[in-house]
């Protein structure tokens, strides 16, 4: 496995991350982890719904995006959720 490094990572956004991963009872890194395996089968996903729909001569109009920005209102709804309780 390759190590993945980010830099820059403001301190409410480490925060956030690694009170979510300890609500969870994970270590920050299996939770981070997670988010980016996550992130990538979204992709998969994706492409596997768009080649199926164009051999159905269906349109579907799913993009990266689209996939991204559904999975971060997930996360952030699933966040604030946590927060209230």
């Amino acid at each position: 496995m390759v190590a993945v490094q980010i830099r820059d990572v403001p301190e409410p956004v480490r925060r956030a991350l690694a009170a979510e991963a300890e609500r969870r009872g994970e270590s920050l890194q299996t939770y981070l982890l997670s988010v980016l395996t996550r992130e990538a089968e979204i992709d998969v996903n994706r492409r596997i719904v768009v080649d199926w729909s164009r051999s159905r001569l269906i349109d579907v109009e799913l993009t990266a995006a689209d996939s991204v920005a559904a999975e971060r209102a997930t996360r952030d709804r699933t966040i604030a959720s946590s927060r209230s309780h």
